[in-house]
């Protein structure tokens, strides 16, 4: 870890399968707002989980973090073993008066390949975020920083603005917001996916038609 700290109060779920990444990327090229349709209109985290960098468009597979509020040790730890294309999905218990994410942690995020971070829960450095190009989503923005002394949990389910983050999972975001497709599901969401924007290119075509 980048911190020196005791870890032996963090649950560490064994190492876990993920989505296929090249799937990920090819169902993110599509909007956000289709997907969820072609998924019932499920999976979609609620509104309040906002971008809060200015480029918000996530893809990757979930790395779930369940930290205490205002308390990020189990974030760090869990990015020891982050893997390029994860996307860091933090269950901070929506508290937003104390960030549990901040630039140096950002930098870990990058080094590691994290393609996006998601927090349920406050950030800070918003415009040093920014600056580095990663795509994080927070449920608050506080410039009180976090404690680091645990307890947390990595690798299990967790809750995501009041969805459930299985790891492994696929996760995308764009300004619209931030919808999961669980891993079973997402060869046939892309296919889904697909069909229905040939089928909304009908509908606009036939819209431009009669203009």
């Amino acid at each position: 870890m980048f911190i020196k700290a005791s870890t032996d109060n963090i649950d560490i779920a064994p190492q876990w399968q993920r989505a296929d990444l090249d799937e990920v990327k090819k169902l993110a090229q599509y909007p956000v707002a289709l997907i969820g349709d072609v998924q019932a209109r499920m999976g979609i985290m609620a509104s309040p989980i906002r971008p809060v960098t200015p480029n918000p468009r996530l893809a990757g597979t979930i790395l779930p973090v369940h930290a205490r509020e205002g308390d990020n040790l189990a974030i760090h730890r869990a990015l020891d073993d982050a893997r390029p294309g994860d996307v860091l999905v933090v269950n901070a218990n929506a508290e937003t008066n104390r960030a549990v994410f901040g630039d140096l942690l950002g930098e870990i995020c990058r080094a590691k390949g994290v393609t996006g971070v998601v927090i349920d829960g406050a950030v800070r450095d918003v415009d040093e975020l920014a600056g580095q190009g990663l795509a994080v989503y927070a449920r608050g923005i506080s410039p009180a920083g976090p404690w680091k002394n645990g307890p947390g949990r990595i690798g299990h389910p967790v809750a995501c603005g009041n969805i459930v983050c299985n790891p492994g999972d696929a996760i995308i975001g764009d300004n619209d917001g931030i919808i999961v497709i669980p891993q079973h599901a997402l060869a046939a969401t892309l296919e889904r996916t697909q069909a229905q924007e040939q089928t909304e290119q009908k509908m606009r075509n036939a819209i431009h038609a009669t203009a």
